[in-house]
């Protein structure tokens, strides 16, 4: 199990994926629909499919000469339920989370400074 979270965790940390799983939560969409809204290569938004599709939180198939995304949601239910497992965790939105870190991290002292 902790190794399936850890892809899972790795899979989400990287907020187009995110972004990717919510288009997901629409429809199905053909892999070039999932590329269209970024300013990346075809190439690039294969590799971050391919991490969502190892973690388990979307599957590819062929129809015809297309490809198809679409979302798999038992994954982030069992990261859901291990968060949530701690007791004091309300479910949570990834994205605000991050910016929380940021914005706790910018503000931390750095450890090389030195006392004035």
């Amino acid at each position: 199990m902790s190794n399936t979270l850890d892809t899972v965790f790795a899979a989400l940390a990287d907020p187009t994926r995110r972004e990717i799983l919510n288009m997901l939560l629409e429809d199905d969409m053909a892999v070039t629909d999932v590329a269209d809204p970024f300013e990346m290569s075809l190439a690039a938004i294969s590799k971050h499919l391919t991490i969502l599709t190892r973690a388990g939180l979307i599957a590819q198939e062929k129809r015809g000469r297309v490809k198809w995304c679409k979302l798999q949601p038992d994954a982030l239910r069992a990261a859901s339920v291990w968060m949530q497992g701690f007791g004091q965790f309300e479910p949570v939105n990834l994205d605000d989370f991050e910016r929380f870190l940021e914005r706790e991290l910018s503000d931390a002292p750095s450890e090389d400074a030195t006392p004035g």
